[in-house]
């Protein structure tokens, strides 16, 4: 059986910039094994999708005895821009931007085998986007834990 995880990561800003919220969801051979999401305050919709990156990434460094020995990691998100930064395709000129993509560079060597990220349509990344979206949900509606 191939070891391979799966990281679907989204994150978004209703107002560009405005409240916004990251998330994600880790698979291995095709089982979820962690989702996650997390309100990020007043930010643009490219600095919560990096959020959400970040986020994945800082739970699979705390739970490599968790997801055992992989193969591959492939990063899924249906940001088009940050994909491309990330995949080296885009050059990241703005500021912020390039701070959170040096972290996500920092992170990524401590996870051993290959790490990809790769651009999928929104609608295959429902679930990601769905944390997202209740997240803010609460947040608005004032029953955030």
């Amino acid at each position: 059986m191939e070891n391979t995880l799966v990281v679907h990561s989204d994150g978004g800003a209703r107002g560009n910039p405005g409240p916004g919220a990251c998330a994600f969801v880790v698979e291995k051979n095709g089982r979820i094994l962690a989702k996650a999401s997390k309100y990020l305050g007043n930010v643009t919709n490219n600095i919560a999708e990096y959020s959400g990156v970040l986020l994945a990434l800082n739970w699979l460094i705390r739970n490599l005895s968790v997801i055992g020995d992989v193969s591959t990691i492939t990063f899924l998100m249906d940001s088009e821009l940050v994909a491309r930064q990330l995949m080296g395709l885009y050059k990241v000129k703005d500021k912020k931007l390039l701070a959170l993509s040096v972290e996500v560079k920092k992170l990524t060597t401590k996870i051993s085998p290959n790490l990809s990220f790769k651009n999928i349509s929104r609608e295959e990344n429902k679930l990601a986007d769905f944390l997202v979206n209740e997240t803010l949900d609460l947040k608005a509606s004032g029953n955030f834990v």
